[in-house]
């Protein structure tokens, strides 16, 4: 099956009602999608998350060397690329170009077999996955109490048993919103923090401390990502498990953050740091470290079903009669092709969601959405 066509679509959308985290403000939301096509016809679908036109950019590089390659040798086609521009490719957009081609050849080849993604990786653990609601960004106007809290109660209600709550902007205004929050949902909901590397070390320390009492699953991107001894200083410090890894890249990009021991619990986003072939290897690399892996979700439902073929296989840390599962972050903020790119949209049941089971991805792709939300304007 060898390749005849590698395609990019970039995609946005004007956003309703603009959003903001710690450090940045979204009006648009927009993703690189990525098509390949086999000399058959076969089609496989990845997705790159990031600067969405710089991702398609570098995937038209990759172009010419993937024609008439065989899009059944994903791992030849991963080493050859990552080698080909390692130098300077090691971290950011080289990667998460990659990881977007390497989706697609995946799903290539569970459609050659007939076959779901995680059956070729050695059969599902799980045939569902609980999922936690992600949203609570800030808004241009209103006051967060207010609408955060209202946001989270309806999270609850929706059946979703966890919340993640983005924090980053001031240590008395994010522990008032953290306290308000845990009193809305009550006790038996999980309660995550992401400070989207809002703070230094010693603010987060002292976060920590301040809303441990509240029984919070974990504290994310605490300090910025490319400084791991903050990292181990906030995990010393402070009692709350520590989590990240959207902004790390590859087997060897985790392999400090391992060894280290900076973090509890490790997020590669499938869409950046390597695609399936590596975040497999990151998982496993993960398990023998015992640390829990929990990847990032933010793009749109074909990046999702390619997370969840992966959550198919991790495997249990530890094993036991009631072994603790992972989770699925479900991002809740507003997206107007998250689903619509699916001829067959992804949604939770009651908190859960079912690992789609068809051919590789086991989704198919909505042309027409494609084609709605098209940037006309690339140069």
């Amino acid at each position: 099956m060898k390749i005849a066509e590698v395609r990019t679509h970039v995609l946005e959308a004007k956003l309703t009602t603009p959003f903001s985290w710690s450090f940045n403000r979204a009006d648009t939301r927009a993703s690189c999608i990525v098509e390949i096509v086999c000399e058959d016809g076969t089609t496989g679908w990845g997705e790159c998350f990031g600067p969405a036109r710089l991702n398609a950019a570098v995937v038209q590089a990759f172009h010419p060397l993937l024609l008439g390659r065989n899009a059944l040798a994903t791992e030849e086609i991963w080493q050859f690329l990552y080698n080909h521009f390692r130098d300077q490719g090691q971290k950011g957009l080289v990667v998460t170009a990659l990881s977007g081609v390497d989706i697609a050849l995946w799903d290539i080849k569970g459609k050659r077999f007939g076959a779901p993604i995680h059956q070729l990786m050695g059969g599902p653990l799980r045939t569902s996955v609980a999922a936690y609601a992600t949203g609570t960004y800030r808004r241009d106007t209103g006051d967060p109490l207010t609408y955060i809290t209202e946001e989270v109660a309806g999270y609850v209600r929706e059946g979703f048993g966890a919340v993640k709550l983005k924090i980053g902007f001031g240590l008395e205004e994010d522990i008032a919103l953290i306290r308000a929050v845990r009193e809305t949902i009550g006790p038996k909901t999980g309660l995550m923090l992401d400070a989207n590397h809002g703070y230094d070390a010693i603010d987060a320390i002292a976060l920590g401390r301040a809303v441990a009492p509240l029984n919070i699953g974990w504290f994310e991107e605490p300090v910025v990502p490319d400084d791991v001894g903050s990292y181990e200083e906030v995990r010393r410090g402070q009692p709350i498990p520590v989590a990240g890894g959207e902004c790390e890249f590859t087997r060897w990009g985790f392999r400090e953050v391992l060894t280290r021991r900076a973090m509890d619990i490790i997020q590669p986003d499938t869409c950046a740091a390597g695609g399936l072939s590596e975040c497999k290897k990151i998982a496993d690399m993960a398990n023998a470290f015992g640390v829990r892996y929990l990847p990032h979700v933010w793009g749109t439902g074909i990046g999702l079903a390619a997370a969840l073929q992966l959550l198919a296989v991790l495997p249990h840390n530890p094993p036991r009669h009631t072994p603790r599962e992972p989770l699925l972050e479900f991002d809740r903020s507003e997206h107007p092709f998250r689903q619509a790119v699916l001829t067959k949209p992804i949604e939770h049941e009651d908190g859960f969601v079912r690992i789609p089971d068809g051919p590789g991805l086991g989704i198919e792709v909505n042309r027409a959405a494609l084609e709605q939300f098209a940037v006309s304007d690339l140069r």
